[in-house]
């Protein structure tokens, strides 16, 4: 099972280079907005989070145990995710460019990148 939780591994960090990718490569861009590409990473990395976590909170894999920190470093992820990719939904039904919608989405995204890698 743990090749499994590698393989959902792998496509979250996918689905964050989508929606990390799609507002750098805007940064120097006069008509910022929401990408396609944008959605489509926010929904990448809700999905597979959620897939994640269900995963390690099933038991099959030996190794991890989670516990009250990984469960509010979770909360926490899936909380900015989901208004990343509500924003990102917004984004997409609206026409124009939308420097601070697609400023706040980068925000957040970066937020959540950090939590992840610096939260224990």
């Amino acid at each position: 099972m743990q090749f499994v939780l590698n393989i959902f591994i792998v496509l979250h960090f996918l689905g964050l280079a989508l929606l990390f990718g799609g507002f750098i490569v805007q940064v120097k861009s006069a008509d910022k907005g929401v990408s396609r590409w944008m959605l489509d990473g926010a929904l990448t990395s809700l999905i597979t989070g959620v897939v994640m976590v269900g995963i390690i909170e099933s038991g099959v894999i030996d190794d991890v145990a989670p516990s009250a920190s990984f469960h509010a470093k979770i909360a926490v992820k899936l909380l900015v995710v989901l208004v990343i990719t509500v924003l990102a939904i917004i984004g997409r039904r609206k026409k124009g460019p939308q420097p601070a919608l697609w400023g706040i989405i980068g925000v957040l995204t970066l937020a959540n990148i950090v939590i992840a890698v610096f939260w224990n």
